[in-house]
């Protein structure tokens, strides 16, 4: 037996699923409890109260059928009338039907048994009041009206205990949910604490809730001191290993520079340059988990300004398409301009135009670069990713290459947003798309 659609119709929330293991008992209890109650008090107590009073009714119904006329006959029955407390008198009009509140649910027992003891029960009022119980029965004599307190048939006011067994249920279920939602509330802060980490944002989070919370909120707590440790370190490392560098290369350059020229020389001074840059992409890349604080960004804004930089350099970028929504989001905006100017320098670099668009979707922002060069094949768009790869091969070296960080930064960027890097080809252009997919 498949359950998809079970699964599916269910609450994905934690508050809505505990909410569901919460009421659900409580009503299959209800349910179960009101169909047993009404089955054994309702129905079978009221069946042994009206058969009482349908044997004494009967009893006044002879009494009348043997009287020579109905005058006769209320004289006849008068003392026990008095004795069984009930009022009879000629009905001044016949009655028929039945009437009867919707929540009366023993009254439908206290009409089925006068019917059952009777064979001309013309009427049956129990709608009037909850403690009379009104009815027209047929005699030889004519029709007589008759009235008895309706504690009689049946438990007075029945409808009272599902009342009060639905409010109790609601009542205690209302509490219960109180105290589920504050055993709850410290999962949703561990989970807000995780989600904002994967941004890149650190946010105060104290250990709370039951020994199994706390215990996860502890491992998180030493898993998230970790990884900014090790961030850290390397961080301190390729700082200190590009800056260590830099003396060497200085060295070198001033010693080139006092060489007379000559094509071994500028071989030299080329290859010097080369690790030059190579130094300041490495740093680069070590730094970009730290470019500035997260503050409210609203992306058409950020993805315009790089542009109208970008333009400046170089007028064969466009920016193409924004999303009518403008949010106001948390970014860290000096990293996400880094990583945008990344996807359109290599843009530039390897194709003739490029042109930049931003799409929203309820839980992502997506800023797309396309271009119309060679691409990058499917089956390379992973390697690309990492740092230092060059694809030489499948890219256009006719403006220069780069070394090889700049989709690597702008997929760590991305990463420490909550989001990713994603290659493709553009249905339009026909080169590379590169998607800067951050959450939102």
């Amino acid at each position: 037996m498949k359950f998809g659609w079970l699964k599916r119709s269910m609450p994905r929330g934690l508050y809505g699923r505990a909410a569901l293991i919460l009421i659900v008992p409580i009503a299959v209890l209800i349910l179960v409890v009101s169909a047993v109650f009404i089955q054994r008090h309702f129905e079978d107590v009221t069946r042994q109260l009206t058969n009482g009073v349908v044997l004494e009714l009967r009893e006044i119904i002879e009494l009348i059928d043997e009287a020579p006329d109905m005058e006769a006959g209320m004289a006849d029955i008068a003392s026990l009338v008095d004795t069984l407390n009930m009022e009879i008198f000629p009905a001044p009009e016949e009655r028929h039907g039945v009437q009867r509140v919707f929540y009366d649910v023993s009254g439908l027992e206290v009409i089925k048994t006068l019917r059952d003891g009777f064979d001309d029960v013309r009427a049956v009022d129990l709608s009037s009041s909850s403690r009379w119980v009104q009815v027209q029965i047929g005699t030889t004599k004519g029709p007589v009206d008759i009235r008895f307190r309706r504690q009689r048939a049946s438990a007075s006011n029945p409808h009272q205990f599902l009342v009060l067994m639905a409010t109790i249920g609601v009542l205690m279920a209302s509490i219960a949910f109180l105290y589920l939602r504050n055993q709850l509330r410290p999962i949703t802060r561990l989970a807000d604490a995780a989600e904002a980490f994967g941004k890149g944002q650190v946010v105060h989070y104290k250990t709370s809730g039951a020994l199994e919370v706390r215990a996860a909120g502890r491992a998180f707590l030493d898993m998230r001191g970790r990884i900014l440790r090790q961030i850290e370190q390397r961080t301190l490392m390729l700082s200190g290993v590009s800056h260590d560098l830099r003396t060497p290369l200085t060295r070198m350059k001033l010693t080139l520079s006092m060489m007379p020229e000559d094509e071994e020389t500028a071989d030299l001074k080329q290859d010097v340059d080369e690790m030059e840059m190579l130094i300041d992409a490495f740093l680069d890349f070590a730094r970009s988990d730290q470019l500035g604080d997260p503050e409210p960004v609203v992306p058409q804004e950020l993805a315009r300004q790089v542009v109208d930089k970008a333009q400046r350099l170089d007028g064969s970028v466009t920016l193409w398409h924004l999303a009518e929504e403008r949010p106001t989001l948390i970014l860290r905006r000096a990293a996400v301009e880094r990583a945008l100017s990344n996807l359109i320098g290599n843009a530039i670099r390897y194709a003739g135009t490029a042109r930049v668009s931003v799409e929203l979707t309820e839980r992502r922002v997506i800023f797309s670069v396309e271009d119309d060069g060679p691409g990058i094949p499917e089956e390379l768009c992973e390697e690309a990713l990492k740092p230092f790869s060059r694809l030489d091969a499948a890219r256009n070296q006719n403006r220069g290459s780069g070394v090889g960080l700049g989709l690597a930064i702008a997929q760590d960027i991305a990463r420490r947003h909550g989001g990713t890097l994603r290659l493709g080809v553009s249905e339009e252009m026909g080169g590379l798309k590169a998607e800067l997919v951050l959450a939102r």
